[in-house]
């Protein structure tokens, strides 16, 4: 297979990484099917090196974090009774760990239990070198999962909200379907050492799954566009988190989260990007 110029390459993954899906970006970018997903393949992977290696020792003020949900082949209720049990096949979870700095510091893809819990936030510690304050929503895996990775040497706090049932005034059923409940209240419960009240917050994990939904094709709701296999969802999480830290200016810290964490000295273009499949 003949390998894509740098130009092709650049087309390829800038529509990727804004939400378009592999069959869009083959008719935008005049790039076969196979070729891109190679592409995925062979930048996710390097991706994915580079951020387990030099995303580290890191002093974030705070960090949330939060799950969002995906599917892989099929959806839960459609998997075939051979495939059910077997991971790839139906829900994939996709946890992620997000700094003041608005830093993408970990991430993990697999499913929504304990154990995935605990390799998500022993991988996060790992990363990180002072006491930060963490926030959390109420899923229960993180009571223990928090404690195993980072014992007393963090800040904890969950952040519970309640949601009211029923239609919002003026809404017909048919909208409500598709609309966020509405939010009745949110509990503060510090769980480890002394949180900051005022800094517990999801806020900022939560604007991050939206993006996420807007920036990946196979995360957006309510379209065919799925990852087919689980490798190329992770690999394709791999590369959009690379892009999403070193590449993408954020309004609101005027630079990449790389740059704003001291784990770059510039904003990345996409050829550097590229150019990790190099070293």
């Amino acid at each position: 297979m003949n390998r894509l110029d740098v130009e092709k390459q650049k087309a390829v993954i800038s529509a990727l990484v804004e939400g378009s899906s592999i069959n869009a970006t083959v008719r935008m970018a005049g790039v076969s099917k196979p070729t891109i997903l190679k592409l995925i393949r062979d930048l996710g992977d390097a991706c994915a090196g580079y951020h387990d290696t030099f995303v580290r020792g890191l002093k974030p003020e705070t960090v949330q974090v939060d799950e969002i949900w995906a599917f892989c082949y099929a959806k839960q209720k459609n998997v075939p009774a051979m495939m059910q049990g077997e991971y790839g096949y139906g829900d994939v979870w996709t946890w992620t760990g997000i700094t003041d700095q608005k830093l993408i510091i970990a991430y993990y893809v697999g499913l929504r239990g304990l154990a995935d819990a605990n390799a998500f936030m022993q991988d996060l510690a790992g990363r990180i070198t002072n006491r930060t304050q963490l926030t959390s929503d109420g899923h229960t895996t993180y009571l223990n999962a928090v404690e195993n990775a980072f014992g007393n040497e963090v800040h904890y706090a969950q952040l519970v909200k309640t949601f009211g049932s029923g239609n919002k005034p003026n809404e017909s059923s048919a909208e409500a379907k598709y609309s966020p409940p509405k939010i009745n209240g949110a509990k503060k419960t510090p769980i480890i050492g002394l949180p900051n009240r005022q800094l517990i917050s999801t806020s900022h994990v939560e604007r991050s799954n939206l993006t996420i939904r807007m920036g990946m094709r196979r995360f957006t709701r309510l379209t065919n566009a799925h990852s087919k296999k689980v490798s190329y969802h992770e690999q394709m999480v791999a590369l959009y988190f690379m892009y999403y830290n070193y590449c993408r200016v954020h309004s609101t810290i005027e630079t990449t989260p790389a740059v704003a964490s001291k784990l770059a000295d510039h904003v990345w273009k996409i050829e550097e990007l590229i150019g990790l499949m190099e070293r």
